[in-house]
């Protein structure tokens, strides 16, 4: 059994690591909001260009269409594996690296690459995997232009011929407790599929023309459907931490909670043995 010195020592050191995950919870909370609003508002917009990109790119002549929708055979696949650069934040990461290992499975006959976008993944990766860069920089001072660059280089190697698919995947943002693994790909562009329904092909005036149009929204498209999914990842970091720590908190409170409780009844029992102690002493020199 442990002496009452040693159980003062964990009470106090449960007690000091409450203090660190309440005040994480609370950074975590605060940062949330701001990362919401921020992906909350880029959603939208990213949904509705990618809509009309696809319903023009479609209705395009099968000669005029743009390389970054162009299929063909598949030989070599870049996956954009979006994590963070900290960790305390449950499976956040894990479930990311977790699915890109699904994905390695489930394509093990095609030549597959990594670009690692947080610290966490590319730790992960770097040792088993093809990493065709690693972009956790990009968290040191995010921005548009940043994921963009990591984008272009995509991007350059699809129109190269040295990727012939690309997909990103990062944890879109639910609400403060739920993340869920998400997989998209990126290039090429998907089309979208034939309906009968009369009605739904959208009337477009095109000014200059078509194709100049089409050779610069599909790549800001692009470079914004990454940023979203950096945007959703950031979110969901935030909100995935602050569950962890809203946790551990709680579970470090039930520690604590038995630790009191078992200090008090070990510390009764030493009282109690004390007294009887004294009280067979007196006895004995009584009746000497």
């Amino acid at each position: 059994m442990a002496n009452l010195k040693e159980i003062r020592g964990r009470i106090s050191s449960i007690s000091s690591t409450m203090q660190i995950t309440r005040a994480m919870k609370m950074v975590s909370a605060a940062k949330l909001k701001k990362a919401q609003d921020a992906i909350v508002m880029l959603r939208p917009y990213s949904e509705k260009l990618q809509e009309i990109i696809q319903n023009v790119n479609s209705s395009s002549d099968p000669d005029q269409v743009s390389i970054y929708a162009q299929k063909r055979e598949v030989k070599r696949i870049l996956f954009i594996a979006v994590t963070s650069n900290r960790g305390l934040a449950g499976a956040f990461n894990s479930s990311i690296v977790k699915e890109l290992n699904i994905q390695f499975q489930n394509n093990s006959q095609y030549e597959i690459e990594v670009l690692t976008i947080g610290k966490k993944g590319y730790d992960a990766v770097r040792r088993s995997r093809n990493v065709y860069a690693n972009g956790s920089s990009v968290f040191d001072n995010l921005n548009f232009d940043a994921v963009s660059n990591l984008t272009e280089a995509a991007m350059t190697s699809f129109k190269e011929g040295k990727f012939d698919e690309v997909y990103v995947i990062y944890n879109k943002f639910v609400n403060a407790a739920t993340q869920e693994v998400t997989v998209e790909q990126l290039l090429p562009i998907l089309m979208p599929e034939n309906t009968e329904e009369p009605g739904v092909e959208a009337d477009y005036i095109f000014e200059p023309n078509k194709n100049e149009i089409l050779d610069n929204l599909i790549p800001k498209s692009i470079k914004t459907q990454v940023f979203k999914a950096v945007l959703d990842s950031v979110a969901s970091e935030h909100g995935a931490r602050m569950t962890a720590m809203h946790k551990a908190t709680d579970n470090a409170q039930a520690m604590k909670n038995d630790l009191v409780i078992y200090y008090n009844k070990a510390r009764q029992a030493a009282i109690t043995n004390e007294i009887l102690e004294i009280v067979s002493g007196a006895e004995a020199l009584k009746n000497s």
